[in-house]
């Protein structure tokens, strides 16, 4: 598999994709208006996201979950899959806009990303918004992976992966593990990553995402980098330099509202020199792996993930045939 390339994968669209998307157009978008748009309501869905932590929700039975609490902010083991290699790991960011959500509502990306890395996730549980800013958030992503390679994990033996938000922390903390002079892990894989938290308008699918309103994403933005320079790349990573990183693979639906900043974090890493796996599925929505458990289309999507983290090993194999 070549690791530098685009591709549009060729599915067709399945029942439940348009059943789901109708629905979502009904109902999550018209609450993401009214959510988002006050601090009180931010603060509102934080909270409730707190006493959602508290829900028995059980994974599969093959599902191994254990809380790992080696760092401030903790997070939990995910393992599924026959026999994975506990001598390496993949660090998963969770998406939820910086104030909602948890490792645990994000297991139906962890467990399947286990099976398809062959290899434990340590999804983290990184302080957010309201309370927390942006640099607390990147910074237990940096003092996670310092813990994993204190524990033993070669660089080279860790994966990092992230959705939306935490497809934005993912990017963030490769760039500043690279400004810092760090090892890098061997690749990362981004999910309908946020990447431009500056104040442009987002025109590009504006009335086609059935999930996110453009407006909304605009405003919590202007919140989260308050007293920021929007364009630090850090803050926004669709403006780093994308220099010296590892392979990266970034899955995004066609409608989605955040799709053309997934493409230019694509187009300026190849520029700087960094295959990148780039696929646009038509008319999924925002992070549509989650929904795995009832659309096709999200089973189809880990295959292919299992296939890029293939192809990363194999050409990391072949590098090291031919320095020997």
């Amino acid at each position: 598999m070549d690791l530098d390339r685009d591709d549009t994968p060729d599915y067709p669209l399945s029942w439940q994709a348009r059943a789901l998307t109708g629905l979502m157009r009904g109902t999550l978008k018209p609450a993401s208006h009214l959510l988002m748009r006050h601090p009180l309501t931010i603060d509102c869905a934080a909270r409730i996201g707190d006493l959602a932590r508290l829900l028995p929700l059980r994974p599969p039975g093959h599902v191994d979950i254990e809380p790992a609490a080696f760092s401030a902010c903790g997070g939990e083991w995910v393992r599924a899959g026959a026999a994975p290699d506990e001598g390496k790991v993949l660090l998963y960011f969770h998406g939820g806009g910086y104030f909602s959500c948890s490792p645990r509502t994000h297991r139906p990306i962890t467990w399947r990303l286990s099976v398809a890395a062959r290899r434990p996730v340590l999804a983290l549980d990184y302080r957010q918004g309201p309370v927390h800013k942006l640099a607390d958030s990147l910074s237990d992503a940096l003092e996670a992976y310092d813990c994993l390679l204190n524990r033993g994990y070669a660089p080279e033996d860790v994966l990092f992966g992230g959705d939306s938000a935490g497809g934005h922390l993912t990017l963030a903390t490769l760039l500043a593990l690279r400004d810092r002079g760090l090892p890098l892990p061997a690749a990362a894989v981004c999910l309908s990553p946020w990447a431009d938290l500056t104040d442009l308008p987002k025109r590009a699918n504006r009335w086609q995402d059935p999930m996110l309103a453009a407006g909304r994403i605009r405003w919590l933005a202007r919140r989260w980098t308050s007293g920021l320079d929007p364009r630090d790349p850090l803050v926004s990573p669709v403006h780093g330099d994308f220099t010296g990183l590892p392979p990266l693979m970034i899955v995004t639906g066609s409608t989605e509202v955040l799709r053309d900043e997934a493409r230019r974090v694509a187009v300026k890493a190849r520029r700087a020199g960094v295959p990148v796996t780039y696929e646009e599925w038509r008319r999924m929505p925002h992070v549509f792996p989650i929904l795995a458990d009832v659309l096709p289309e999200g089973r189809l999507a880990f295959r292919h993930m299992a296939r890029f983290f293939a192809a990363v090993a194999a050409a990391r194999s072949s590098s090291l045939e031919d320095a020997a």
